[in-house]
Formats: structure tokens, sequence, C-alpha cells
């Protein structure tokens, strides 16, 4: 039984198979498109604030 996935760009749905060279995406485009969401940084992880060393004196 083959695997299907949703593609993360346009939400089709893919067949999860050595046959698929685009894998997880559909396509070529689609492919494209998500590097250039990566080459853009689109995708960050937001940073924690941490606190400074003055802030930690009154913490204290």
């Amino acid at each position: 039984m083959a695997t299907i996935v949703d593609c993360p760009t346009c939400g089709a749905k893919v067949e999860w198979a050595e046959k698929n060279k685009y894998r997880p995406f559909c396509s070529e485009r689609c492919k494209q498109i998500d590097l250039g969401a990566w080459a853009e940084e689109k995708y960050a992880i937001p940073a924690v604030n941490l606190p400074q060393e003055n802030d930690q004196d009154t913490l204290q």
C-alpha cells in the first residue's frame, strides 16, 4: 500500500515513492517555491528574549 502525503506547498495528494523524484512535493514548481521561501527566510523560529545580565540582578 502506497503512502499518500500532502504537498507542503499546494496541498495536492502525492504518493511517497521512489518514482516521485520531487517528494514530498508534487512537482519541480512546488519544490522551487519552497526553496525560494527558505532563501527569503520566510521560515524562521522566533527568538526567545533572554534576560540581560543587568536584569538578573533585579530578579535576585
